[in-house]
C-alpha cells in the first residue's frame, strides 16, 4: 500500500527521488511523462492490492465449495451461523443436528420442534418471502430440490446469498438429506452418529415385524381429490417398514392425484389419517364413491403421527409411532 501513497508518508522535510533534479528538468515534458508513468504503475499495484484482498476477504468469508444434492457448486461459510430453513423438514434436521440456535428464519407451518415457532417466518415455504430472506442475512438458505427451478433460487444467487439444495427420494433419499445438511453445516459427524441412531431404530422396528402379515393401507393426504403417496414416496418406505403395505406403491409419481377407480380394486384393510387433521371417516363416508371402500364402512382407520410427513429425523418417531397402532390394530 505504500506504493501507492509514497509522497504522503516520507517524514517531515524528506524530498521524492526527483526533487535532486533543477525545477527545469521537472518542466521537461520527457521527465513529467515518465513521473506520470511512475503514478500509473504505483496506482495499478494499489488497485491490484485491494483487489487480492477483496479476494481474500471472499476466501476468508466463504471458505468452502461444496456440491449439492442437484450438483450445483456451492461456495459456504466454514461454520455457518446465520441459517434460513425453506422447509418444515430442514428445520427439524438442524435442530436434530444441534444447530437449532443457528436458525435465524423458517417458514410458515412449522411445528417441530416447538422450539423451533419462535423463529421468524419468511412466509409459505414454495412462496417465501425474498425481503424477509435477506433481511435476515443469511450465509446460508436450506431448501428442497421441488424449488431448484424457482425464482426463489435464482433471486438468491444472484444478490450473492449461498443456497443448498437437497433431495428426499424414498427413505434412503431422506437419510442422505440429513447427511447432505450436516456437510452443508460442516458437522458430518453429528450428521453420520445421527443417521446411524435412526437407522438402528429403524431396524428395530423391522425386525419386530419381520413375518407378520403386512396389511393394505392407503394414506389419505387430501380425499378431494384424492392425493396419497406413490412410488418414490419415502412415506411409502416408512409404510412397508412399519409393516404395512400401500396399496399405491406402485404408481409412478411420488405424489399422485388419483380417482377412486383407481384405489377401489385394490381395497386397502386400513385408512390411514393423519392425527390432527380435518379429514375424518364420518366426512368421507359422506363423499360420493368412498363408501365402496370396506375400510371406510367399517372406520378401520389407523391415525398416524403427522410427523409421517416430514422428511427428517422426525419421520423415526412416527414410523414407530405407526407400527405400534398397526400391532394394536392386528391384535397381535
Amino acid at each position: 500500500m505504500a506504493l501507492a501513497s509514497a509522497p504522503s508518508v516520507m517524514p517531515s522535510g524528506a524530498r521524492p527521488f526527483w526533487g535532486a533534479r533543477s525545477e527545469a528538468s521537472l518542466l521537461h515534458p520527457g521527465t513529467c511523462g515518465a513521473i506520470g508513468t511512475l503514478r500509473s504503475a504505483q496506482g495499478d499495484i494499489a488497485h491490484a492490492i485491494v483487489l487480492v484482498l477483496v479476494v481474500l476477504g471472499t476466501a476468508l468469508a466463504w471458505g468452502r465449495t461444496l456440491t449439492d444434492e442437484v450438483g450445483r457448486k456451492v461456495s459456504l461459510a466454514e461454520h455457518p451461523h446465520r441459517i434460513v430453513c425453506l422447509a418444515p423438514s430442514l428445520t427439524i434436521t438442524v435442530y436434530a443436528l444441534g444447530h437449532g440456535a443457528d436458525v435465524v428464519g423458517i417458514t410458515d407451518y412449522t411445528t417441530y420442534p416447538p422450539e423451533a415457532r419462535q423463529k421468524p417466518s419468511v412466509g409459505a415455504g414454495l412462496t417465501p418471502s425474498l425481503e424477509a430472506i435477506t433481511a435476515l442475512k443469511p450465509d446460508l438458505v436450506l431448501l428442497f430440490d421441488t424449488m431448484s427451478g424457482s425464482d426463489t433460487l435464482r433471486t438468491l444467487e444472484r444478490v450473492g446469498i449461498p443456497v443448498f439444495v437437497v433431495t428426499a427420494t424414498g427413505l434412503e433419499g431422506a437419510y442422505r438429506s440429513v447427511v447432505s445438511v450436516g456437510n452443508a453445516l460442516n458437522d458430518d459427524a453429528a450428521a453420520a452418529d445421527l443417521v446411524r441412531r435412526l437407522r438402528a431404530r429403524e431396524q428395530k422396528v423391522r425386525q419386530r415385524m419381520a413375518g407378520r402379515p403386512h396389511p393394505g393401507v392407503l394414506l389419505v393426504v387430501w380425499p378431494e381429490p384424492l392425493v396419497t403417496a406413490g412410488r418414490g414416496a419415502f412415506i411409502t418406505d416408512l409404510i412397508e417398514a412399519a409393516g404395512a403395505h400401500s396399496v399405491t406403491a406402485d404408481l409412478p409419481q411420488p405424489w399422485p392425484q388419483v380417482t377412486l377407480e383407481t384405489v377401489v380394486p385394490r381395497q386397502p384393510k386400513y385408512l390411514l389419517l393423519i392425527r390432527g387433521s380435518n379429514v375424518d371417516p364420518e366426512r368421507l363416508q359422506k363423499l360420493p364413491g368412498w363408501s365402496a371402500l370396506e375400510a371406510v364402512r367399517r372406520q378401520r382407520v389407523i391415525w398416524v403421527d403427522d410427523r409421517i410427513y416430514y422428511a427428517s429425523p422426525s419421520m423415526i418417531d412416527a414410523l414407530e409411532d405407526f407400527s405400534q397402532q398397526l400391532v394394536a390394530a392386528e391384535g397381535h
